[in-house]
């Protein structure tokens, strides 16, 4: 039987910061997961994969991730993927300073 397709952000880390990044609708990249483009359609997360890799330039590792629909847009349903909205994990700079 063939597996259900799970809505999914692509997803990669800036290649200069390394900071997680997401890619919106627009073909911006976003450090806030919130923005990104929520792909429902199997075709369409494996077209926006390809062009996310045209990104060379900027980032590094593009990869699809499973996401759901959120009160602020995708939130990622994964540890690994929420743990990366989080941003570094040593305190005070990064995500991290905003939350302390």
């Amino acid at each position: 039987m063939p597996r259900v397709f799970t809505p999914k952000v692509v997803t990669a880390n800036a290649l200069l910061e390394g900071d997680a990044v997401w890619l919106t609708e627009d073909n911006r990249w976003t450090r806030d997961i919130a923005e990104a483009e929520l792909i429902t359609d199997e075709a369409h997360a494996d077209l926006r994969l390809i062009e996310a890799q045209a990104f060379a330039g900027e980032i590094a590792g593009a990869y699809l991730a499973d996401a759901k629909p959120g009160t602020r847009g995708p939130e990622p349903t994964h540890f690994r993927e929420a743990f990366r909205t989080r941003g570094p994990s040593n305190y005070p700079h990064g995500k991290q300073a905003e939350h302390s």
